[in-house]
């Protein structure tokens, strides 16, 4: 009788996190846990410090932790580089992807894959062509996405696509998804649902998913909800704190006192 083994569980942790950025403070004491499998929303008015938020959690030079810390698997990654917090599975889709001419989105992935991995796990580049294909495949993206240059040339809702397709070569434990709704029509923003909800599903990855409109918690349904005003949560709790932001906005809860 064949045994199912269960993926193996990762955790990342943000302990009363305060970071700054130019000398403002922006993040005054987040606490937040996301563990494989869960899909946790932070929703919040523009300029409440969300993207600030995954900047530190990857490690961006810019922003300075001032107290607290941020843990993967119980170990503290604030003296990790971007690369190393990668290596340890974490992933950053970006709000604006960036073009990158010359550069074809088939060579950039095989790079990055054979980067995050040790030399016995790495793919020559015939084996990894089809690892590539199967996953455009099942993600319904034409083979042709492969050697058009990385975000060059692409609709809003390619850009997004083509973050998608890294989480799916890339595999990370964690994924933190900054307003990866922002600019997309409603077709482009189901494909993009379907792909996320796919990689949960079938990987375990966790999902940080930051967005300010809750349009696209109708198509990936959340297990948690956090409101994050001022640079901290506010209120927590489950779809329905979704839907009352919809019909509500976040008037209600700004400001949050001193």
């Amino acid at each position: 009788m064949a045994i199912k083994l269960e993926a193996e569980k990762h955790v990342l942790e943000v302990k009363n996190l305060e970071a700054s950025v130019d000398g403002k403070k922006v993040l005054n004491g987040v606490n937040l846990t996301v563990q494989s499998g869960e899909v946790h929303a932070l929703m919040g008015p523009n300029g409440s410090g969300k993207s600030t938020l995954s900047a530190v959690i990857m490690g961006h030079p810019s922003y300075v932790v001032e107290s607290g810390d941020v843990l993967f698997d119980g170990e503290s990654i604030l003296e990790d580089s971007p690369e190393g917090r990668a290596q340890k599975g974490l992933f950053l889709a970006f709000q604006y992807p960036l073009e990158v001419p010359g550069v074809s989105v088939a060579n950039f992935l095989r790079t990055a894959y054979n980067q995050l991995r040790s030399k016995e796990h790495q793919m020559p580049v015939f084996t990894f062509s089809k690892f590539l294909k199967e996953k455009m495949k099942s993600l319904h993206i034409d083979e042709s996405f492969a050697e058009r240059y990385l975000n060059d040339g692409f609709s809003g809702g390619e850009k997004k696509r083509c973050e998608i397709l890294q989480m799916a070569v890339l595999q990370p434990n964690i994924a933190v998804m900054d307003e990866t709704d922002s600019g997309l029509d409603v077709d482009a923003l189901k494909v993009v649902a379907q792909g996320v909800q796919g990689l949960v599903k079938n990987s375990g990855m966790g999902v940080l998913l930051i967005t300010h409109y809750p349009r696209i918690l109708h198509h990936i349904r959340p297990d948690f909800v956090h409101v994050f005003v001022d640079g901290k949560i506010r209120e927590s709790g489950g779809f329905e704190l979704a839907l009352a932001l919809e019909e509500k906005g976040y008037g209600e809860l700004e400001p949050v006192p001193a």
